[in-house]
């Protein structure tokens, strides 16, 4: 093994069953012990063959390398917000943001609600997998709404992410079945917005 930090699957703040509802326990514990636990162990895997190959020189296999880590470290850092972006109502989740991170979505997007339809409606339309992403531009100082395919991470596009909808359907089909458009309207209530303010006031 090398003296190289690995990565570790990060403690939940709730239990399986308390986002219920709107994400089933089975679902909660198959995403979490599962999903997320293999992105972490491929991205181990890949970074100590990776490590392996830089210390021989072997510039091939570094490149060759270089999806896996993109798409599973990508796993492990959306997955890794995504718990955080989340909480049962009897702790923050659902309700209104507040404050500064309200002020910048009216001025973006008018109202918090014309954001949350436009948002809602660029996620489900997502082709097969992938994120929806409320991400900052540090450079302007504003909102956008983006969309990332399987498990890009949101840097790739220039952005701090804020709070992101994994769309993939692991995250809802045992409950939802194909009806990806319901299970995005009910996330809503389970939103830790206190979360995205956190993230948006770091950012900034």
């Amino acid at each position: 093994m090398s003296s190289h930090v690995l990565y570790k699957l990060p403690d939940l703040a709730y239990d399986f069953n308390a986002l219920e509802p709107v994400i089933s326990a089975e679902i909660m514990q198959l995403h979490y012990s599962k999903h997320h636990n293999a992105y972490v162990t491929n991205l181990n895997a890949a970074l100590e063959k990776y490590y392996e190959a830089e210390s021989k020189g072997d510039i091939a296999t570094m490149i060759g390398l270089q999806q896996s880590i993109r798409f599973n470290g990508g796993g492990h850092v959306n997955h890794s917000i995504f718990w955080t972006n989340l909480a049962p109502p009897s702790h923050g989740g659902g309700g209104a943001p507040t404050g500064d991170l309200s002020s910048a979505l009216i001025k973006e997007f008018g109202s918090v609600e014309s954001f949350i339809e436009k948002f809602s409606a660029q996620t489900v339309a997502i082709q097969g997998s992938g994120w929806g992403w409320l991400g900052l531009n540090k450079a302007s100082g504003r909102l956008a709404i983006a969309t990332c395919n399987n498990q890009d991470p949101l840097s790739t596009q220039g952005l701090v992410p804020l709070l992101g909808i994994d769309v993939w359907e692991h995250a809802y089909y045992l409950q939802y079945k194909n009806v990806r458009a319901e299970y995005v309207k009910n996330i809503w209530n389970i939103v830790n917005w206190k979360n995205v303010e956190q993230r948006f006031k770091s950012a900034l």
